[in-house]
């Protein structure tokens, strides 16, 4: 299992992500409202590890900018 610090940034007007050391700096058009920004985050930490979306889970953070991600192998 592997585990990534996150730093989202969402209603962004263009989706990115950049790599801060050991942490991945987010940024999602989505709102964070509904959980969608968390849904996005989700979708594009898997496309970018090529793993399914079921193995990328948020640990902590849910309601914050600052996640914990794990990726199950």
């Amino acid at each position: 299992m592997m585990y990534i610090k996150v730093f989202v940034t969402p209603d962004a007007k263009k989706e990115k992500i950049e790599e801060k050391g050991e942490m991945l700096l987010i940024s999602v058009k989505e709102p964070a409202a509904q959980n969608r920004a968390n849904d996005r985050v989700r979708e594009l930490v898997a496309l970018r590890l090529g793993r399914p979306l079921g193995k990328v889970r948020i640990l902590t953070g849910h309601r914050s900018r600052g996640k914990m991600i794990s990726v199950i192998s």
